[in-house]
């Protein structure tokens, strides 16, 4: 049965990038290949807010969220934790055999940029990771109050997670001063999972080249050189990139202030709704991601029966609260292609669903 998502991520993917990908396929070492590489490049820095070069890597997210400790952790990493995702990312430092701090909050809290630079003041710290949009909770921490923390401590690279941000606010990584901006493919590009997409600074391939055991697959020295013949170090998932060229054709289209205005009223008109349902934001308003919203469950429904009449009926779906927060929590995606008229039908679904949905028990 096909149904549409409005989970966090993968998203609805339109048949235009669908189409795109069933294009012939060509060689990954050929010139045709470096014809499409390089055509991507000024779009991709224009949304990264980069001179740098921007890479393409074969993988899901969390293969560069690793590789970049592996690249550029020599002394210890400060990871800050706010909910699943960040949490996830400090266990796998730790397997990575790093040596590894956490910077704690509670779930739905952002990330403290005073509790951040006095961590950082103890000097024991070379590297920084940071979900900017913890997707687990709906809540987005203020990057530019905490890049500015950054900003004061010179020897720390940081590596900044904007899976779930990216294209729908502007995330500006050389003003900022982001050392390693990274997104991936399912989220607000809404495109297929499989590819991950991000950038780094002098500084960070500088550290890079310092590294004996960075490994290969995820090496920035090789993504560089590569990079600089127009390719990628290993075979990439071609018919992801011709998504993204696609995909960066209807950004360009829509323009990126129209896209972030998009994003920004469609999140609203989402959040409205749950207020007149009776449902609170999870984090503070003020953190509140523009991607999605990620409401309590205040009125005790159950979310799986709520589930199950949209996706039966309605053939939509949304998401029943992630980890601990399962079924206390519940989270709509307004990211992507959405548009107030689709938004408008979830919420119309939303509503008759709710009329069925029974109080949870136990």
């Amino acid at each position: 049965m096909n149904y549409k998502l409005f989970i966090p991520g993968p998203i609805a993917v339109s048949d235009k990038t669908l189409r795109a990908m069933a294009q012939p396929m060509i060689g990954h070492r050929s010139t045709d290949f470096v014809a499409l590489y390089r055509s991507l490049q000024p779009d991709l820095q224009a949304l990264f807010y980069t001179k740098d070069p921007v890479y393409l890597s074969t993988s899901s997210a969390w293969g560069v969220m690793e590789g970049a400790l592996r690249n550029v952790v020599q002394k210890k990493v400060l990871n800050c934790m706010n909910g699943a995702f960040s949490d996830k990312w400090n266990d796998v430092a730790l397997r990575c055999g790093k040596q590894a701090g956490a910077l704690r909050s509670e779930w739905g809290q952002p990330v403290d940029p005073a509790a951040l630079r006095r961590e950082l003041a103890t000097g024991g710290y070379d590297a920084v990771t940071l979900i900017h949009n913890e997707t687990s909770t709906g809540t987005m921490s203020d990057l530019p109050a905490i890049m500015a923390v950054l900003r004061e401590f010179p020897e720390v690279i940081s590596i900044v997670d904007t899976v779930s941000s990216f294209s729908v606010l502007p995330i500006k990584k050389d003003e900022l001063g982001i050392d390693i901006l990274l997104t991936g493919s399912q989220k607000a590009l809404a495109m297929p999972p499989g590819l991950s997409i991000f950038s780094a600074s002098p500084r960070a391939l500088a550290r890079a080249a310092l590294a004996k055991d960075r490994g290969y697959y995820f090496d920035l020295v090789e993504f560089q050189k590569n990079h600089e013949n127009g390719m990628t170090p290993s075979t990439p998932v071609i018919p992801l990139i011709y998504a993204l060229q696609s995909k960066l054709e209807d950004i360009r289209a829509e323009g990126l202030e129209a896209r972030y205005a998009r994003h920004k009223r469609l999140n609203e008109t989402v959040r409205a709704w749950g207020r007149t349902n009776g449902f609170k934001l999870f984090p503070a308003e003020a953190y509140g991601s523009l991607s999605l919203n990620c409401f309590a469950n205040t009125r005790n429904i159950d979310l799986p029966a709520l589930n199950k009449i949209l996706k039966t009926k309605h053939h939509l779906v949304i998401d029943g609260g992630y980890g601990k927060l399962k079924g206390k929590t519940f989270r709509i995606s307004n990211m992507g292609d959405e548009t107030d008229a689709t938004i408008a039908e979830l919420l119309k679904a939303l509503d008759s669903a709710l009329a069925e949905t029974p109080v949870a028990t136990g």
